[in-house]
């Protein structure tokens, strides 16, 4: 009998109970941003945080094995970017790398990391491109992007009569992304594109590019940049009194941190397009109020988004009892999204994670109840609006 039994296991007649598997003994997440540039409000050390609330409120370990969250700064190149990204997979069992704020960056290391077949989840960067004609099969995008951007900041203002722009640029594929969306939204809408201008990335003198633009006679002035160079941009924008002399600034891509480092009084009347809001609901205020007591900031759309994106990078683990990529990946695809960042959120075939949006206008101070409160919500976009349908996203891995 105990003959027939080894035999029978080894051809495989008696099944062994199924194991779940984690590489190296442990699950490793890179958060890989900007922590000491233009960008560093932007997400910066914050999402860092935000990954390691998400790690602690899952329970610290997935299949019995310990989290683990390390981070680095890209400094905003790319190639640095893909250098530490590499080091990562090839000597430290990094499984899965975060936020990469700059698309430049994002492109650059989502495209390693399919070489590499590992995941992405990109938080910080804007690009549709990422779920678009450099789509990959272990690439995500999680919490917003230019197309929603576009739909959200530049359709209120056409809405509103602002139909004659011109863009300031930020002169890199995030930049050319978020105008070449808004400026289609614009002209579907009926309005027209006066004239644009590109800056460099953290550029700290903008007078030449905004008196351009105030010549140009356009009624909105698209800031097609974000972090420091749009702060920098409404500060001397102000100077030249533009604002006052009726034309409109857009910011195109300007977060709560963003807001804050600004200050109410020069932000009001400001209209923006975030995919999260702290004040919104409950569950987002006593999040929000978590954050802040770790952090000393309130929580803009990419520290939420992080914190959405590794909950969910955790989840699919946990579902596909492994976290091999092939399965994780499959599992991202298809199970729901729902957590303080996004309720019944959905991942397309490309990879965009598909959510309501909200538009956002800044409140005078008068109205500012408290320090972070700065937002009046104008709007809920739905996610089928304010993100491509992923058939027509260009993205070759999407089957009609």
């Amino acid at each position: 009998m105990r003959k027939l039994l080894l035999s029978a296991a080894s051809v495989g007649l008696i099944a062994a109970p199924a194991v779940a598997e984690v590489s190296d003994g442990k699950v490793k997440i890179g958060i890989l941003n900007d922590q000491s540039g233009v960008y560093s409000d932007f997400g910066g050390k914050n999402s860092y945080e935000a990954a390691l609330m998400a790690v602690e409120d899952f329970g610290g370990t997935v299949l019995d094995a310990p989290v683990e969250v390390v981070t680095a700064d890209h400094q905003n190149k790319a190639d640095i970017a893909s250098n530490i990204a590499r080091q990562w997979y090839d000597t430290e069992q990094v499984d899965s790398i975060m936020e990469l704020t700059s698309s430049s960056v994002g492109l650059a290391v989502q495209a390693l990391s399919r070489e590499k077949q590992k995941i992405t989840i990109n938080t910080g960067a804007a690009t549709t491109e990422l779920t678009g004609a450099q789509c990959s099969p272990y690439g995500f995008h999680w919490a917003y992007d230019t197309h929603a951007l576009a739909v959200g900041t530049g359709g209120a203002l056409v809405q509103e009569g602002g139909d004659s722009w011109f863009f300031l640029t930020a002169d890199y594929a995030f930049g050319y992304s978020l105008e070449e969306q808004t400026t289609a939204f614009v002209t579907e809408k009926g309005g027209s594109v006066v004239g644009s201008v590109r800056h460099p990335l953290a550029s700290t003198d903008f007078s030449s590019f905004l008196l351009q633009a105030q010549a140009s006679g356009a009624k909105v002035i698209g800031l097609a940049n974000a972090g420091a160079d749009t702060q920098n941009a409404i500060k001397q924008a102000a100077e030249f009194g533009i604002t006052q002399g009726g034309q409109k600034l857009a910011a195109l891509l300007f977060t709560l941190a963003d807001v804050h480092g600004l200050g109410a009084e020069a932000a009001q009347g400001l209209n923006l397009t975030e995919s999260f809001y702290w004040k919104r609901n409950a569950e987002s205020e006593e999040f929000g109020r978590r954050f802040l007591e770790r952090t000393g900031s309130m929580p803009n759309m990419v520290h939420a988004g992080t914190y959405s994106a590794v909950l969910s990078y955790l989840k699919a683990i946990e579902a596909a009892g492994t976290d091999e990529t092939e399965a994780v990946a499959a599992k991202l695809h298809e199970l729901p999204v729902n957590d303080v960042f996004a309720q019944d959120g959905k991942v397309g075939a490309n990879g965009r994670m598909i959510k309501d949006v909200y538009l956002m206008e800044v409140k005078a101070p008068a109205d500012i109840t408290e320090d972070w409160d700065y937002y009046n919500v104008l709007a809920t976009i739905p996610g089928d609006q304010a993100y491509l349908d992923p058939a027509k996203s260009g993205c070759p891995l999407v089957t009609q």
